[in-house]
């Protein structure tokens, strides 16, 4: 079996195609769950943000791994294949979990070195974990690309000077506005996206805020924290016109504000209004852009201020190359030392055959002896035979791990493991 990776990105395809196959956070664990009962697919784990959607599955085959994939977010999503597998990649083993590791540590980020997506990281894993869809080698994968992300925040200062999504955001705002000082905000959508990027709103100048979501009770908290007030959904079309700045992060799966509500909002107006839609799905219908006195942004957008990463951080974004680097290639041997586990543990079944069969043999001369007596001599001789097998396994490890899988094979065949192995991978392969 094989760790797979099916992914497409903001590097590989535009929004409007991630938005398509974009999967709502709560639902990350029951779509982990469906496409765990794939054929051919043993574990299973989602991880989707604005910036990617990836699958990372333990397959019997690779390939057959990747078309279980491609053919669940077909079929979940209701899209052409055609529509998406021109912009997916494939990678597996070592490649796969490298790449995890950049995404962990924010290496493969839109905007390098931002801090939110090893946390995202760490909840899709935890969604994953709670439906029960990983075993043994995504649950090693995450942990270890979490604990490599942790590594360089704690490593390097590769987050100074990285813009986040909602930093960007404000800097847009800004651009388009000049002062933020007095202006009002109202963000639809009460989420961590949302309060994070309305808090540096208001830390900017901008001095009331509306929250807007279709749930009262869910807008109110917010609210609070924020120091505004909270409204309902069906009050955006009269909040809206006294608003410099609209927010959208909603988990709607399609856009909820439409061109018709926001040219009511801007007529008669003199300043724009400046939408940001940093949710994925779109909050907010493309059709919007065309309007006068509209300035809309979407999550691509931000793409551009977030280009220009001072020199100054290269040094860092080098430092946590090397570091993810590092921890792969850790990651990688033990991976490579898994293919040695049969024949270590087919080595050591024999040894115990062996032990129990001379033990059978020996108990009439042993008679004489109490059972505590008898107990220690088995005790001796099953210490004999582990000191006996400690070196030769030891040995395979570290040839596992140098990927030398011609002394492996070697060690397979003049112990004569290679029929006995054969058969019992048979069924598994098969299943």
């Amino acid at each position: 079996m094989d760790i797979v990776l099916v992914g497409t990105s903001h590097r590989t395809a535009p929004l409007e195609v991630r938005e398509r196959v974009a999967f709502l956070e709560s639902r990350l664990g029951s779509a982990a769950a469906l496409l765990r009962q794939r054929d051919g697919v043993h574990e299973a784990a989602l991880v989707s943000t604005c910036n990617r959607t990836e699958a990372y599955v333990v397959a019997d085959d690779p390939s057959a791994g990747a078309e279980a994939v491609l053919g669940f977010w077909t079929d979940y999503h209701g899209v052409r294949r055609s529509d998406i597998e021109p912009y997916a990649y494939v990678l597996r083993g070592p490649e796969a979990a490298h790449h995890l590791f950049r995404v962990a540590a924010g290496l493969d980020s839109m905007m390098v070195g931002e801090t939110q997506i090893l946390g995202q990281v760490r909840d899709a894993f935890a969604a994953a974990r709670d439906a029960r869809t990983v075993g043994p080698l995504l649950d090693a994968l995450f942990r270890h690309a979490i604990a490599a992300g942790r590594r360089v925040r704690r490593e390097t200062g590769i987050e100074r000077g990285s813009l986040s999504v909602p930093a960007a955001a404000v800097a847009l705002a800004r651009e388009i506005l000049g002062s933020l000082e007095g202006r009002r905000v109202l963000v639809l959508g009460a989420g961590e996206m949302a309060e994070l990027t309305v808090r540096h709103l208001v830390e900017a100048g901008c001095s009331s805020v509306v929250v807007c979501n279709r749930t009262l009770d869910h807008a109110r908290p917010l609210a609070e924290r924020l120091g505004g007030v909270a409204v309902r959904f069906d009050e955006l079309g009269t909040q809206l016109p006294g608003c410099h700045v609209l927010v959208t992060s909603t988990s709607a799966p399609h856009p909820v504000v439409e061109s018709d509500l926001v040219a009511r909002a801007v007529a008669g107006r003199a300043e724009p209004l400046v939408i940001l839609d940093i949710a994925v799905p779109r909050d907010v219908h493309p059709a919007v852009a065309e309007l006068p006195r509209v300035q809309l942004f979407n999550v691509d957008d931000l793409d551009r201020v977030s280009q220009t990463a001072p020199q100054a951080r290269q040094a860092e974004i080098a430092q946590a190359e090397g570091i993810v680097a590092e921890e792969a290639e850790r990651f990688s041997a033990w991976l490579r030392s898994l293919k040695v586990v049969p024949l270590i543990a087919a080595l050591r079944s024999r040894a115990e055959s062996v032990v129990e069969e001379e033990w059978q043999r020996a108990l009439p001369r042993l008679a004489s002896l109490s059972p505590e007596e008898r107990e220690a001599v088995r005790a001796v001789l099953q210490a004999v035979v582990n000191r006996l097998l400690h070196g030769p396994i030891v040995r395979l490890k570290e040839i596992a791990r140098r990927e030398e899988a011609v002394y492996v094979e070697a060690a397979r065949t003049l112990l004569g493991f290679d029929e006995e192995l054969a058969q019992a991978a048979g069924p598994e392969r098969g299943r």
